[in-house]
């Protein structure tokens, strides 16, 4: 690596590939071709799952399996895939394991396409204190706690249901910027239905979004989020991520509205760029409202964006050779065929 790329940064996708050829990322089978992403690696479930009565952490001087022992109902086979209720948490075994070297640390978080079929995803580790943090050396086993909150889902071997983000050091904060919600369209949004059937995670364009969520149109610019009830929207302004940065959508501070919104933070360099093909990318805001009503305005502030640099330049850019997400509108995750 050159003097750049030791500085402290997100690394992309080439620094990524070295250290899986170092074997400082390894895998039970062979990596996919696409499973590099220009600054992030999605991770692929294994060969099991168990459904556990808690979530829970391992704490230092514990194992995730240990603790697994503890709080397991029952153990299911991906192998052939199985269907995971909503409103249980699972524990699932991931294919990828880490050795990652000295200075080098990462953090997880859910896939786009998992976060907008309201699937809450966290990444666990060995001695971990935090979900999604992996701590700079780290060497072990990872796995991921599954808790679908609206659908129930299907998934297997090889599902990828969240990405992993490496760093050197602590990379600067380079800026902050307010994200709003758009509700001038005639259909502004979509509202999860309660008692819809079964998600395949793998099946792209294969579920008629009608039997899923129902459109919403707004009134005088308004929207009016009922509590437990799961959202999408979409952002005001389109968001587009340099070349040379990564960014993270990060929830704004609970005092400016009783909601949640996105789950999956991650966005690559490239996205929304002109460079990449994507100029006009708009960011899809998953929402869910906590225990009390709350009357949403246009142009509120629901998130806010929070860019980091790279420690080099990424050899591929997101979308350049194609994604279900570039140059988007509002829109739902890839596994529902266009709405009308």
């Amino acid at each position: 690596m050159n003097d750049q790329s030791q500085a402290p940064g997100i690394l992309p996708c080439q620094a990524i590939d070295a250290l899986i050829a170092q074997g400082a990322i390894a895998s039970a089978t062979p990596f996919d071709a696409d499973q590099v992403q220009p600054a992030s690696l999605d991770l692929r479930l294994g060969a099991r799952v168990w459904r556990v009565r808690a979530s829970f952490l391992p704490g230092l001087g514990r194992r995730v399996t240990d603790r697994i022992a503890d709080v397991a109902m029952h153990e299911l086979d991906l192998t052939a895939g199985a269907v995971l209720e909503k409103g249980c948490v699972y524990i699932a075994e991931l294919q990828e394991r880490l050795a990652l070297p000295p200075g080098v640390a990462a953090r997880a978080n859910p896939k786009s396409s998992t976060g907008r079929v309201d699937v809450f995803v966290r990444l666990l580790t060995d001695h971990g204190a935090t979900f999604d943090d992996v701590a700079e050396g780290y060497s072990g086993p990872i796995f991921m706690e599954i808790a679908p909150q609206t659908f129930s889902v299907l998934v297997r071997t090889g599902t990828r249901l969240n990405q992993l983000r490496l760093k050197r050091g602590e990379p600067p904060k380079l800026s902050l910027r307010s994200v709003g919600v758009d509700l001038t369209e005639t259909i502004a949004g979509f509202r999860a239905r309660r008692h819809a059937g079964v998600i395949d995670m793998d099946k792209e364009d294969g579920h008629d979004p009608r039997d899923f969520w129902e459109p919403l149109v707004p009134r005088h610019g308004e929207l009016l989020l009922d509590p437990g009830e799961f959202y999408i929207l979409a952002s005001k302004e389109a968001v587009e991520i340099p070349v040379l940065q990564a960014a993270e959508m990060t929830p704004i501070d609970p005092s400016v509205g009783e909601f949640r919104v996105h789950y999956a933070g991650f966005f690559d360099p490239g996205f929304g760029t002109e460079e990449a093909a994507g100029k006009g990318s708009r960011g899809v805001l998953e929402v869910r409202s906590h225990e009390t009503p709350f009357l949403l305005e246009d142009g509120q502030t629901v998130a806010r964006l929070v860019y980091e640099p790279l420690t080099e330049r990424p050899q591929r850019l997101y979308g350049e050779d194609g994604s279900h997400y570039q140059r988007q509108g509002l829109k739902l995750s890839k596994h529902f065929r266009p709405w009308g």
